[in-house]
């Protein structure tokens, strides 16, 4: 979700400073949750800023400079199941990484790998 604008943030602090109602009520009137009106007066009492703090991100993929050799595994045996795969690169590169890990990994590369079967059609 995008961030409110900085011009709707003054505006609920320069209408809770006038006291032009509770937390709650201005919250209704700018069509905001309470909480973001807490977590703003917060801020702006706290850094004297009312700008949002940049997204933090998330952890960055671990497998990103194995994808050469996921590539080379999977081309040797599209069979493998992502298991498979995890024990592999495991073996080869001393990295864990989980079944999920392995299929987004998979994902980003664009490769489709074939799935065994538990039992084969007569």
């Amino acid at each position: 979700m995008k961030a409110y604008s900085i011009d709707l943030r003054f505006k609920i602090i320069e209408a809770y400073e006038q006291g032009e109602g509770s937390q709650r009520e201005i919250a209704e009137r700018f069509k905001v949750s309470p909480g973001f009106i807490q977590n703003l007066l917060k801020l702006y009492r706290t850094e004297k800023t009312v700008v949002p703090k940049p997204h933090t991100g998330s952890y960055p993929p671990i497998l990103t400079e194995h994808f050469p050799l996921i590539q080379k595994l999977v081309a040797e045996d599209n069979d493998a199941t992502l298991a498979e795969l995890c024990a592999e690169v495991e073996k080869r590169v001393g990295l864990c990484v989980s079944v999920s890990t392995m299929g987004r990994a998979l994902q980003l590369l664009g490769l489709t790998r074939k799935k065994k079967t538990s039992c084969q059609p007569s």
